[in-house]
């Protein structure tokens, strides 16, 4: 991609191309841009009103559910469906699986920029936003507390996955020497990036140990940290499936031919880790079951939602990429991707906002401002994926 275009020497050769590559391509009247456009306008003006009123103004919030949509679905959620990146980059270069190192780049880039609209997500979420450093310094948290840690495993994440995708701006900068010095460093940025990843997603879970009181205890363990980390990993190979069947189709003209039949050789072997991975994940969550003697828990509405999470959006998908990987189906085990994201918004939201205060008198439902404001965060992102996609060379490139 861009391989015509001469390498930059000067700073007015930078910005020529750069105002270059900022043009729109392609046709403006889509469906996806008559959809998200209206979307993003209506969220940016609702944002604006939220921060000049504050969060009363357009959410459901209140001091007793401080947590809502945003927060749930945007934060909570969102890591678990970034955790691609550091499954596949530990397989591609830690194991050297080679087959799955044309899927990296997008795979990273997916997960670099949904973890940057998370975190700013977060800033739409918290009361007093000029605050948000205190955790990275200890300011009435102190050291040792699991959000300062979070907050840290977070930063330095980005940071690292921004490492592992900067040959692809090098290369597209035609930078030939910082992309094989960027491209040295990978390594190093891959097992930090993983180690970080681990720490955060599991981290993320501890964040709920302190909440016992206060989540249905269907869903609080004291093993949570294990259970979102193992979920991350099969919701990432989800997350690969769907977000790459829907790249292929979307950027055909800009993958080579011959990678396509490849692709459903990697949703093969995609689906057959996601089926283990979430066999694994049951064996843990009825384990959990069986040892703390719920067996009364499930008999009524709050019971049958937790079969209903964990039977039909667990135990059922992890089956179906089974009997897809066995039976060579692609549309079986893209099917049971999506189930299987399905069952990690639902545990999500679950654990941060359905089955949290449970015992309240009012429950929590976001208002349409929230949700408006959380489907602004996920279109923008798919922009600015698009964005990348149709400049850099992300799926495909010659190193």
């Amino acid at each position: 991609m861009n391989s015509n275009v001469a390498p930059m020497r000067t700073f007015g050769d930078f910005f020529h191309f750069f105002i270059q590559e900022l043009k729109p391509r392609g046709p403006w009247i889509t469906p996806f841009n008559v959809i998200s456009i209206p979307v993003i306008l209506t969220g940016v003006v609702i944002l604006v009103y939220r921060f000049i009123y504050g969060l009363g103004s357009v959410t459901n919030l209140t001091q007793d559910t401080p947590w809502g949509l945003w927060m749930g679905f945007d934060v909570v959620t969102g890591v678990a469906l970034a955790g691609g990146a550091y499954v596949i980059t530990f397989v591609v270069y830690v194991i050297k699986v080679e087959k799955y190192h044309s899927i990296v780049r997008a795979t990273v880039l997916n997960g670099f920029l949904a973890y940057c609209f998370y975190g700013g997500a977060l800033l739409i979420d918290l009361g007093r936003p000029w605050n948000a450093p205190n955790p990275y310094i200890g300011n009435s948290f102190g050291f040792s507390s699991v959000l300062f840690l979070i907050c840290w495993h977070f930063l330095l994440y980005m940071v690292a996955e921004f490492l592992e995708f900067s040959p692809v701006i090098a290369e597209w900068l035609h930078l030939e020497k910082a992309r094989k010095f960027l491209k040295s460093l990978t390594l190093v940025t891959v097992v930090l990036g993983i180690t970080l990843s681990m720490l955060h997603q599991s981290g993320l879970g501890a964040l709920f140990l302190m909440a016992q009181p206060k989540i249905h205890p269907l869903w609080w363990s004291s093993f949570i940290p294990i259970l979102f980390f193992v979920s991350s990993i099969y919701a990432g190979l989800a997350m690969i499936i769907v977000e790459g069947t829907i790249s292929h189709s979307v950027f055909r003209k800009l993958i080579a031919p011959n990678s396509h039949h490849s692709f459903d050789e990697i949703i093969f072997g995609l689906g057959k880790g996601a089926a283990i991975v979430m066999f694994v994940y049951y064996f843990f969550k009825a384990l959990l079951f069986i040892h703390d003697k719920q067996w009364e828990m499930i008999n009524d509405v709050w019971g049958y939602w937790y079969l209903l999470e964990v039977i039909g959006f667990v135990l059922v998908p992890a089956l179906m990429f089974a009997f897809g990987f066995k039976h060579r189906s692609l549309n079986i085990i893209k099917t049971a991707a999506v189930m299987a994201l399905l069952g990690i918004v639902l545990n999500r939201l679950n654990v941060s906002v359905i089955a949290f205060n449970w015992y309240a008198d009012v429950h929590y439902y976001p208002s349409w401002q929230e949700i408006v404001v959380t489907l602004m965060v996920i279109f923008s992102e798919l922009w600015v994926f698009r964005w990348f996609v149709t400049r850099m060379p992300v799926l495909n490139s010659k190193h």
